[in-house]
Formats: C-alpha cells, sequence, structure tokens
C-alpha cells in the first residue's frame, strides 16, 4: 500500500516505513573491549571510499553497543549470510549480549572485533571517528581487513527479512 506524507506530516513512522522500502543487507555491528562483546543490527552501513578503503556505520545514540565500539576504537561489519532472521532479530534489539553471540560461531580477525565464520563479508575496521548528528552517531571505520563467504545474504525489507 502507498501513501505519502510532506513536512509537519513526515511522522517517525512515515519516515521509518519509508527507509524499509528499500531493500538492503543486513548487517551486524560487532566489537570487543574491556565490557565484553557487543554488537547491533546496522541497517545504514555504506562505503565511502576505496581509496583509502573506508566504510561507515549509522547508529542511534542510544544503541548499547555504542560505547564498547568507541572504547575499543574498532568495528567489524559482518553482512548475514542468507538463512541468518534469526541473528538479524537477536542483533535486532531486546536481546542481551550473551544470547546475541551465542548464536553462530564468532572469531577476531584483523581488529579484535568478532566476526560471524558464515558472513557473506566483512568488513574489519579501526574507528577513525564518530559523528554526532541529531539522535545518531555516524561511526567512520578505515577498513584494515576484508573478507567474503560467497554466501547468500540476509535482506531487510517492509519490516521483514528476506534471503537473496
Amino acid at each position: 500500500m502507498s501513501f505519502e506524507a510532506t513536512g509537519a506530516e513526515i511522522t517517525q513512522g512515515a519516515f521509518w516505513r519509508t527507509v524499509g522500502a528499500r531493500p538492503v543487507g543486513a548487517t551486524v555491528i560487532t566489537a570487543s573491549g574491556e565490557a565484553g562483546l557487543a554488537g547491533f543490527l546496522g541497517l545504514s552501513f555504506a562505503h565511502v571510499s576505496a581509496d583509502p578503503p573506508t566504510v561507515l556505520v549509522s547508529a542511534g545514540k542510544s544503541t548499547s553497543a555504542l560505547p564498547v565500539i568507541r572504547a575499543a576504537g574498532h568495528f567489524a561489519v559482518n553482512l548475514l549470510p542468507g538463512g541468518a532472521e534469526e541473528l538479524a532479530r537477536l542483533f535486532g534489539g531486546g536481546s542481551e549480549m550473551a544470547e546475541r553471540f551465542a548464536t553462530g560461531r564468532w572469531a577476531s580477525f584483523v581488529t579484535g572485533a568478532p566476526v560471524l565464520d558464515t558472513a557473506a563479508a566483512v568488513f574489519d575496521c579501526h574507528l577513525e571517528k564518530a559523528v554526532e548528528d541529531e539522535g545518531a552517531v555516524i561511526l567512520i571505520g578505515r577498513v584494515a581487513g576484508v573478507r567474503t563467504g560467497g554466501a547468500g545474504v540476509t535482506l531487510a525489507h517492509q519490516g521483514g527479512y528476506r534471503d537473496l
């Protein structure tokens, strides 16, 4: 069903509904620090540059993994393989960090951030900077390692998940 909103009619719900109309690869953003393992479902991931290799991830300021990422100075972007809806939902919030990392096999790669062994792709990054704007923090990372798994991917679309 389509809809339209302008100006003050663009509520948070209307905004997120429109954002959700765009299918995106579901990613889990992870870090490891003194407080332990931390991670969240990241649906706002993009490349910035190939030279030097740089990526960005957007996180809400209240994201529980954010303090660990900032303190550790690193993060990994794990593109979820096909069939990973359960993992996407776990990292989407509402579950304890230990429960999130109990699903799948995790190991460190370059920076010490945990990476999923079945990930379709991994970008392991040193945190270059964190830019705060409105209710979000944009994490900019210099890529220290990349890996592909050749598997399909889990897509987030219209509030649900699909495999590609």
